[in-house]
């Protein structure tokens, strides 16, 4: 019953999902590792939070 329901949910997802759970101890480091790439990259930009409006006031 739980298949039919995600069946009709997801569609064509559905077999992107298969894929994913099938491969995750591969994906999930990726995933995480980009989302901490991104976290890291946006706290060490010098020019995070301002801009030139509020420099100049």
């Amino acid at each position: 019953m739980v298949d039919a329901f995600l069946e009709f949910m997801l569609g064509p997802m559905r077999s992107i999902g298969d894929v994913y759970f099938d491969n995750q101890m591969i994906f999930n480091p990726l995933i995480v590792g980009f989302a901490c790439w991104k976290l890291m990259k946006k706290r060490s930009s010098p020019h995070s939070g301002t801009t030139e409006e509020t420099e100049n006031v």
